[in-house]
């Protein structure tokens, strides 16, 4: 007896190829094949990214050399601002003016002022005119017209201001007043008219006259010949005084013109003493301002060491965090520190054997590269010859002298420093155009690789659409069926 077997399929289990296509785009969107702007970005970023990071190493080191360079440049200009104070024989030309008698006058000495000693005697003093009226009683109207010296100026006194302080009001405030001050004084016996001169000296009197031909102002007018409307309070006078027994006269208590580089500020007349009296001077010594040059030179040393410090820190190495300076090598600051050591270790003719190094007036190096100042030793050598003092800083060849010119050279118009300068700028705009142009050339690589890539997914695309619609027609067709016999 045959029995009939069970059913087998022969249809095989195939996996759609659309299924296939999608499992090997994984992470791919909206039925597309490739990501192509993720792939596109990683492109160009794989290609940008060592060229840009050469660009920035190479571009991180011009920044670092220009700012290196900007701190030299810096510290030379505040150390050549301190060289001024020496490096011209002017700067040398300080002196100092005493009085031995502050009471009667004082001085004071600028540049080319002449050194020595000299007796001052002040028989006068210049003051200013002041005038007082006598007491005022009622005024008319009309014009007054008052002078200081050789400036005269009008006032008008009408119904609006015909009282004493109106007049006193309209002379203060008038257009052209040189100097006159009215002040109205109001006393026991009635009201007076103060006028003061501004302006010292013989030639600044004060005159008043009526000049709209009335008399309704006459209590008011003074000059020549009519001085009995007021009382002379204090003088119209010059300065009287004799330097060295050469007399002078002088409007004015400040005198700049007795001696060349000196002014006299005069305080009071000379004491006298016997009969007749007989004036005592008093003694003006002018002298070397060394206490200056003192200074001056101690500032130069601390400018120095400043700037030494910084060319330290700029080309120096530290053994201690092995950390190397920005200009460590570099020919410009070499250049600049053989300069400045050369000038400083030099020896000046300065017309004297003994005064012709720092060394001699007591800058020395101390053992770290630093100068220091024996203040004993300078002030000794300023004393003993002042003027090789000044050559060895101003004269020609001097230290101070020869550094300016040596830093003004190097700041200066096709000087090292300023060279330097231009050809880090021109590399550093070099590298900013390569930056510019790299971007400018991942633009377009990334533009032609999106077009490629894009092309290649619509291709694919299309494939895995193929592929879908015949696993779907295979799907349909009808399975084959074998049957067995029994």
């Amino acid at each position: 007896m045959t029995t009939a077997a069970a059913p087998v399929s022969s249809s095989p289990q195939t996996q759609p190829v659309s299924s296939v296509a999608s499992n090997s785009s994984a992470g791919a969107a909206g039925g597309s094949v490739i990501n192509v702007s993720s792939l596109v970005s990683q492109l160009v970023a794989a290609t940008e990214a060592p060229q840009q990071a050469l660009i920035n190493d190479q571009t991180q080191q011009v920044t670092t050399r220009i700012s290196a360079l900007g701190q030299l440049k810096g510290a030379l200009s505040t150390f050549q601002s301190a060289l001024a104070a020496l490096d011209r024989a002017s700067s040398f030309q300080v002196e100092t003016a005493n009085s031995s008698a502050p009471g009667t006058f004082k001085a004071t000495a600028s540049s080319g002022a002449p050194a020595g000693t000299y007796s001052v005697t002040v028989t006068a003093l210049a003051s200013a005119q002041q005038l007082l009226s006598n007491p005022v009683g009622a005024l008319g109207t009309g014009t007054l017209s008052l002078s200081l010296g050789a400036t005269s100026f009008s006032v008008t006194v009408d119904s609006s201001n015909d009282t004493l302080a109106g007049i006193a009001a309209a002379i203060n405030t008038a257009s052209g007043n040189p100097g006159i001050t009215a002040t109205v004084l109001q006393g026991s016996d009635g009201a007076h008219l103060l006028l003061s001169s501004t302006q010292s000296g013989a030639a600044n009197t004060i005159q008043v006259s009526e000049t709209d031909g009335g008399n309704a102002l006459a209590a008011l007018t003074y000059g020549t010949g009519n001085t009995g409307n007021y009382t002379q309070q204090a003088p119209a006078q010059d300065a009287a005084f004799t330097v060295s027994g050469v007399n002078f006269t002088s409007p004015s208590n400040t005198v700049s013109n007795a001696m060349s580089g000196v002014t006299l500020t005069l305080l009071g007349t000379s004491p006298t003493s016997g009969t007749p009296p007989v004036a005592t001077p008093g003694l003006l010594s002018i002298a070397n301002d060394n206490a200056t040059i003192e200074s001056n030179i101690q500032s130069f040393v601390t400018a120095y060491n400043t700037l030494r410090s910084t060319l330290v820190q700029l080309g120096g190495y530290d053994s201690s965090t092995g950390t190397a300076g920005p200009m460590m090598g570099n020919a410009v600051l070499n250049g600049i520190q053989s300069q400045v050591q050369q000038a400083l270790y030099s020896v000046v003719n300065t017309g004297s054997s003994t005064y012709n190094t720092l060394a001699s007036i007591g800058i020395t190096t101390s053992r770290d590269g630093s100068l220091s100042v024996n203040s004993t030793t300078l002030s000794a050598a300023l004393g003993s010859n002042f003027s090789a003092v000044s050559q060895l800083f101003s004269g020609a060849g001097g230290v101070a002298r020869s550094l300016d010119t040596d830093i003004g050279g190097a700041l200066g118009t096709g000087g090292s420093i300023t060279s330097a300068g231009q050809t880090l700028t021109a590399q550093e705009k070099s590298l900013t155009d390569q930056s510019n142009q790299l971007q400018t050339q991942m633009a377009a690589l990334s533009a032609s690789l999106t077009q490629q890539y894009s092309a290649l997914n619509a291709l694919l695309s299309s494939l895995q659409t193929t592929s879908s619609y015949l696993s779907q027609a295979f799907a349909t067709l009808p399975q084959v069926q074998g049957k067995a016999n029994a």
